[in-house]
């Protein structure tokens, strides 16, 4: 587990207030990380991602998200120690909306389940978020082998990685890993709106749209085993990332997307009325009426692309703003009375069990005679008066 900070990181001297705040909060329970895998025919490597992140973090929940295998990766999941939980709907982003719905942790910690990824980088990854005090630790992965990372998935990722640098900032050189800590605030307050493999694309706009604090660390990034396929589509996966970065950019940088869209209209629009202009002053004549309307309607149409790019960017700062309340809300620690997170899922389902079996049977409970309505009410009426 990591080790959180000693009052001596804190920079207070003894005796202050700041040290006593710092031992209260030493004093907590230590936080509850959850493994959060989502899986879709993993069945060769799921057991050995299990085994080694259970091994790797021993106090943390481990969480697999079959995502309608058709193969025993649940059934291999379970053997291996995993709370297993189902999600029909195909797509990795429609599963880690669920995992983040469902699943209430301190730490979370998201890899896939292919056994590409480290699972002894984890308690570092864990570690840094909590000294200081992170919202996202992102896995750089640093490939083992030449088969590890194919030449085009590396060149998608650095094209992608720079264009979300470009217009959200540069912090991050891996920006599609598969591999990330997270903290409480950040996943009880991430959208979750893509649906496939594009949603890493949407965990990292999130948190350089707010500002948050980010942390990359390199970890080793090995080949699938033998019998594992990949499930990423090179082409059709790269293009939906870069629409989804295209709409990023239209609807939380609209200023930016629409004054683009404006400028090139003008260009154009100054290209097409300039040899007009100069056959007007020479001749006093406009031959090339057509042109003149269209050079006219490219501008009217680059002022309004302009001024829709003013109205947005106001809608969007009070979205942000709104955004980064609901984060500010949230609590970095989950409140200890979440007993039922804690507790093996047997434990809870005998519990509800052993309840239910105090309840009288439905049998039992149509032979009970049944009381009359109002039958007290009528006894005490018909009793003498004194």
């Amino acid at each position: 587990m990591a080790v959180l900070p000693t009052t001596r990181e804190f920079g207070h001297s003894p005796g202050t207030d700041g040290e006593r705040a710092a031992e209260e909060f030493l004093s907590l329970p230590p936080p509850q990380v959850a493994v959060l895998i989502p899986c879709l025919n993993e069945e060769t490597a799921v057991g050995k991602v299990v085994a080694d992140f259970r091994a790797a973090l021993p106090h943390a929940l481990i969480f697999v998200y079959d995502n309608g295998s058709v193969d025993r990766t649940a059934l291999v999941a379970r053997e291996a120690g995993a709370i297993v939980r189902r999600e029909p709907l195909r797509g990795k982003g429609n599963v880690m909306r669920r995992m983040f719905a469902d699943i209430d942790a301190d730490v979370y910690v998201l890899v896939d389940g292919d056994g590409t990824y480290d699972a002894a980088s984890a308690p570092t990854l864990v570690t840094r978020l909590l000294e200081e005090n992170a919202d996202m630790v992102n896995g750089a992965r640093q490939e083992q082998c030449a088969q590890a990372y194919r030449r085009g998935h590396r060149f998608g990722n650095r094209i992608l990685t720079a264009l979300v640098s470009y217009f959200f900032g540069e912090q991050l050189t891996d920006m599609l890993s598969g591999y990330r800590v997270l903290s409480r605030r950040f996943v009880k307050s991430f959208p979750a709106l893509a649906s496939g493999f594009e949603i890493e694309t949407e965990l990292t706009v999130h948190a350089l749209q707010l500002h948050l604090p980010i942390i990359e660390v390199v970890t080793p990034y090995r080949d699938r085993p033998p019998a594992s396929a990949s499930k990423l589509r090179t082409i059709p996966d790269g293009v939906r990332i870069l629409r989804l970065i295209a709409r990023l950019v239209r609807e939380e940088r609209p200023l930016e997307f629409f004054s683009s869209v404006a400028a090139l209209m003008a260009i154009t629009s100054l290209l097409l009325i300039a040899p007009i202009v100069r056959e007007f002053l020479r001749t006093g004549l406009v031959p090339r009426l057509p042109t003149a309307v269209l050079s006219t309607g490219l501008m009217l149409v680059s002022c309004l692309s302009l001024a829709c790019g003013l109205i947005l960017a106001t809608v969007t700062r009070g979205r942000i703003e709104a955004k980064r309340l609901r984060y500010l809300q949230i609590s970095m620690r989950r409140e200890r009375s979440d007993r039922h997170f804690s507790e093996p899922i047997t434990d809870s389902v005998s519990r509800i069990v052993k309840r239910s079996s105090r309840l009288p049977a439905a049998s039992d409970r149509a032979r009970a005679p049944k009381r009359e309505p109002n039958r007290g009410r009528r006894d005490r009426a018909s009793m003498p008066a004194k």
